[in-house]
């Protein structure tokens, strides 16, 4: 995948037929990144909220997931648009931004993520234009098309507030937790991200999204779960995060290994 390809990630997530699974690191180290790269994931997301990346580290990895020919997000701490900002600068292709629970949380992510007139960026993209190989006005006239800002909905206030905003000019979708907003929804008795009431919230959201002419996105917890989001209509899921795969991986072969020897 070329340049081009990888910054066509935002017009393919736009499109409503669109289905794609992406990686999901929270472990910080650009190699690892770049293994899961190869394989046929359309995308690698960084975990900044819950993960050990900080700033340096997810503009490396931004590099190798792109010289892998795949497109790399990142999902920043809570409130944290300025790492935002400089992400885009280093050439990542979308942003997920966590607790966004009102249409004021929203415009505050769309200002660091949008250049004007939508938002107010500031400039500096030199690793994004290297990537991209486009000059400084073409850049600016495309950054806001070509990468997306994407805003998660997983409290309460958010499920209630999710008409807000996706009304919110620069927010391109929305991303929800199912873990987080099972919790919120539970009121604090349990973490359900499968549960009935999961797939009602997520359904509905779906369907926001649809009247708004906007896509959805989900963190699934292993690839079934996955298939079902898909199903749903989500354009974008998690297929699991690479310390559960890590571990499935190793315990799949540590399985199959005694199996042999104890002649199972």
């Amino acid at each position: 995948m070329n340049a081009a390809d990888i910054d066509g990630f935002a017009a393919r997530i736009r499109n409503p037929e669109s289905r794609m699974i992406s990686a999901w690191v929270g472990i910080p180290d650009p190699l690892l990144v770049n293994h899961l790269a190869q394989e046929a994931f359309d995308a690698v997301v960084l975990d900044m909220q819950h993960g050990m990346w900080d700033l340096p580290s997810a503009a490396a990895a931004v590099s190798h997931v792109r010289i892998a020919g795949k497109p790399a997000l990142a999902r920043i701490p809570v409130g944290d648009f300025a790492s935002a900002s400089r992400l885009l600068d280093a050439g990542a292709s979308g942003i997920i931004a966590p607790m966004i629970n009102s249409a004021e949380d929203a415009k505050a992510f769309v200002k660091t993520t949008k250049y004007p007139p939508v938002g107010e960026r500031s400039w500096g993209p030199s690793l994004a234009l290297n990537h991209t190989g486009l000059s400084a006005d073409d850049y600016l006239k495309n950054a806001n098309d070509l990468t997306v800002a994407i805003a998660m909905i997983e409290t309460r206030a958010a499920l209630e507030a999710i008409d807000d905003i996706l009304g919110v000019p620069g927010i391109d979708g929305i991303f929800i937790g199912p873990s987080d907003l099972s919790i919120a929804l539970s009121n604090g008795d349990q973490v359900a991200p499968n549960a009935a009431e999961i797939d009602s919230a997520m359904q509905h959201a779906v369907a926001c999204c649809s009247a708004h002419g906007k896509f959805a996105c989900a963190f699934a917890g292993d690839g079934e779960r996955a298939g079902e989001l898909l199903k749903f209509g989500f354009a974008f899921v998690i297929a699991g995060a690479e310390t559960a795969q890590l571990r499935s991986g190793a315990r799949k072969q540590i399985n199959a290994a005694r199996k042999i020897v104890s002649g199972g």
